[in-house]
């Protein structure tokens, strides 16, 4: 299970609500909590999961190379996964509040670049303690979501913050449940790769390449980046691939 979002989000302690204990650090000052992706074994109703926290997805300026850095930790980790046997989840993490473009560009990045449309996928929306109803929160902004074609397999709107009991107790629940229906038996479609593409082992992908202006043109089109964003995104992506495509030969 890989879970991606904005920094900030409540990545850390979605994984903690899930874990039904802290094995996440959440308390990191004014810095992102998570710097490098994070693995942690979770147990839920007796079977296991493994779950990825990632580094957080901001809006990417020119000059800061923190959101590129991101998307790399982001690849190698999926690079990863795809050896050990593949993704039987994403989710999706975001705080409660106004659907940004940024949240949609993080959607589109995970759903349609990095797993190519293959992987199921869920929304888990954070920071709702101060809702009467959280489940209201969704009745009242999926129709937003649904326009901006941001389409999930479930849901759960919860509360992490531990001075909550009763909400994180229902939060918890909620959050499970949906991992577990999901990822049940029946309906798993573990992601191995495909035809995504810089996930093939075609080379000759640098810089200015017929592959790497497809993939500009890619990241642009799906995942509605700049020019400028998506050129150097796929100019550090393509260099990755060059050093493996190098170093299997």
């Amino acid at each position: 299970i890989v879970v991606f979002g904005e920094t900030g989000a409540g990545k850390s302690s979605l994984i903690n609500l899930m874990a039904g204990k802290d094995v996440a650090d959440t308390f990191c000052g004014i810095e992102a909590c998570t710097t490098c992706w994070k693995e942690y074994p979770i147990d839920i109703d007796g079977e296991s999961f493994k779950v990825f926290d990632t580094v957080g997805l901001d809006e990417p300026q020119p000059g800061i190379p923190q959101f590129f850095d991101a998307v790399e930790n982001a690849y190698s980790l999926i690079q990863n996964l795809e050896r050990q046997g593949g993704i039987d989840l994403l989710v999706f993490c975001m705080p409660a509040g106004r659907l940004k473009a940024m949240h949609q560009r993080n959607y589109r990045l995970f759903r349609y670049f990095l797993c190519d449309k293959t992987v199921p996928i869920v929304l888990a929306i954070t920071n709702l303690e101060r809702e009467q109803n959280m489940e209201s929160w969704w009745t009242r902004n999926q129709k937003t979501f649904r326009k901006k074609n941001i389409s999930v397999d479930g849901y759960a709107c919860i509360a992490a913050i531990e001075h909550y009991p009763s909400l994180q107790e229902k939060s918890r629940d909620a959050i499970r449940k949906v991992v577990k229906n999901v990822t049940a038996d029946g309906q798993k479609r573990a992601w191995k790769g495909g035809n995504d593409l810089f996930m093939s082992s075609m080379p000759h992908a640098g810089n200015g390449s017929p592959r790497t202006r497809k993939m500009v043109s890619r990241l642009t089109k799906r995942c509605h980046m700049s020019p400028e964003v998506a050129r150097q995104l796929a100019d550090r992506i393509s260099r990755i691939k060059k050093v493996v495509v190098e170093g299997a030969t």
